[in-house]
């Protein structure tokens, strides 16, 4: 039986447990390939694309000691393979910026490595006791989740380093899929007064920072009905918002004025057209997309010009995932159901955000579209722990990053995978990064 990625594992018995999380290991190793050795040569696998990013074969060697780590030595307790390797793959201990100078694996030799600690990881699955073993790190098989979220994560990571790389394109220009549009009937939605419920306590394979489920007490707010266009941003550009000190939050003036930036990354002119750099291929902009590639500063201008403010996490969450009318908390904006190309635009399946308006089956019981997918959101909130919040099971994934200036972002874009998106799902970065596929939409208090 073949389950469609993103179904939550809840309920599943074991051995189907086991036969969805092979699967889906399967599946990200060959994105990950599709990424790297199948697309480019080594001098490019070696190459350091941008001090933002790491070259990618650290990144492809990196999964594969995260799964050696998690799913051998912590989940089936088999001895370390090549120990060695902890230190030159730990994302803590060496900035993206040093990493080219570390004794890399070459690709052939991380293909070989990552290769066999898979097939390891396959044999133990086949062993190791999920239901009823008593080890929380196993419960549900949350470690595979958590190795698989990982891995997608990182191949996210490589999209973004991809766009930033100046070779010949290795994407396909356009693709086949066509979104539907739905007609939007408002610009904004009115979410209602009142509680919800944020977070969650129940999705087996959530991440510490979604956790715990508490009730949040919200005013009443407006949030656009779609994310915010190219085409609203371009009016924004072109009205002078990045020469009106007042509408920047001073580092973010600051920012501005050090960096040079009057417009999103990849943007540029000729003559009286806008141009995009897409993945080494110059296109026209496209007016009906969502903009993406802007940090939390330019979100944070444009919504101060356009007389509005953006959303808290709170917010958001609420938004996109509340049902008033039942009381009920849904794991995707249109319900519990697996995502589709019916409801959003992720999975890499497109190498671009589709029109702001797209995926009616996609709606948010608020009638808030493409809340999931597209592009990551800016929201307005610093990352920092829930109420109650309990790191699991390493700080490093999220409580060192806490209370130290990170904005939260949501909803995921078209380079996440549906196993690493959810309506709970945090995202979170500099309010400086624009490498990212991240837009925004705005709110404002009723």
């Amino acid at each position: 039986m073949s389950i469609a990625p993103g179904t939550s594992p809840v309920g599943l018995d074991e051995s189907t447990l086991k036969q969805y999380v092979a699967d889906e290991l399967e599946r990200v190793r060959d994105r990950s390939f599709g990424l790297t050795t199948q697309v480019l040569d080594e001098s490019e696998l070696l190459a350091q694309h941008s001090r933002l990013m790491s070259p990618l074969v650290w990144d492809l060697a990196h999964v594969g000691n995260y799964e050696e780590l998690w799913l051998l030595r912590e989940a089936a307790r088999i001895e370390a393979m090549r120990p060695e390797l902890d230190d030159i793959y730990d994302a803590f201990e060496h900035p993206r910026a040093t990493r080219p100078t570390l004794p890399l694996l070459r690709p052939d030799e991380a293909d070989d490595y990552i290769g066999l600690v898979r097939r390891k990881v396959l044999d133990a699955l086949d062993t190791i006791r999920i239901e009823g073993s008593g080890d929380e790190l196993l419960d549900a098989g949350f470690v595979f989740g958590m190795v698989l979220q990982h891995e997608h994560q990182h191949d996210e990571t490589m999209l973004a380093t991809h766009q930033l790389r100046r070779g010949e394109p290795v994407f396909p220009v356009a693709d086949a899929l066509p979104a539907p549009g739905a007609l939007i009937t408002s610009a904004e939605v009115l979410v209602p007064a009142g509680p919800f419920t944020m977070g969650t306590s129940t999705d087996a394979w959530a991440l510490d920072n979604e956790r715990p489920a508490h009730q949040v007490d919200l005013p009443a707010y407006a949030v656009d009905t779609v994310p915010v266009s190219n085409a609203a941003y371009r009016a924004f550009v072109e009205a002078g918002g990045y020469d009106d000190e007042r509408l920047w939050a001073e580092a973010g003036w600051r920012w501005r004025c050090e960096s040079g930036k009057r417009g999103p990354a990849f943007w540029f002119r000729d003559g009286g057209s806008w141009l995009r750099r897409r993945f080494g291929r110059v296109e026209p902009l496209p007016d009906d997309e969502p903009v993406q590639h802007v940090n939390w500063y330019e979100a944070d201008a444009y919504a101060r010009w356009a007389g509005r403010r953006l959303p808290t996490e709170a917010e958001w969450e609420k938004a996109a995932s509340w049902d008033p009318a039942t009381r009920t908390k849904r794991r995707f904006p249109w319900g519990d159901e697996a995502p589709t190309d019916r409801h959003a635009n992720l999975g890499q399946h497109r190498y671009h955000p589709v029109a702001s308006g797209s995926f009616p089956d996609g709606a948010a019981p608020s009638g808030a579209l493409q809340m999931v997918g597209d592009v990551w959101e800016w929201t307005a909130t610093e990352l920092t722990g829930y109420p109650g919040f309990r790191s699991f099971p390493y700080r490093e994934y999220s409580e060192v990053f806490f209370d130290d200036g990170y904005r939260v972002l949501r909803g995921g874009s078209w380079a996440t995978d549906p196993l690493a998106c959810r309506t709970t799902f945090r995202n979170w970065d500099f309010p400086i990064r624009r490498q990212i596929f991240s837009g925004f939409r705005t709110a404002r208090d009723a």
